[in-house]
């Protein structure tokens, strides 16, 4: 059951970080997941160390929820930044 969680927050957290973004348009919804879900892996790996909070999405928290959009607004920009140099 854990994993059909993580699959429904993530792409929760996926699609509000494509808003963010302004990447809405260029992702579905497998897309949204797979941000997501490795949003919450780079919000978890920063915001364990940093501030010591840990939030997983395999169960349902705002505070999971809010790591992954995190993480997954962070992934984003990254694409974008590499995707606006290749195109330069």
């Amino acid at each position: 059951m854990g994993w059909i969680i993580a699959l429904i927050v993530g792409g929760i957290a996926g699609w509000l970080a494509s808003m963010v973004m302004k990447r809405d348009a260029s992702m579905g919804i497998f897309l949204n997941i797979v941000v997501g879900c490795v949003g919450s892996i780079i919000g978890n790996a920063l915001s364990g160390p940093l501030l010591g909070i840990r939030g997983s999405v395999q169960e349902f928290s705002l505070t999971g929820l809010i790591i992954a959009f995190v993480g997954a607004v962070i992934l984003l920009a990254i694409v974008n930044f590499f995707q606006r140099s290749r195109a330069r």
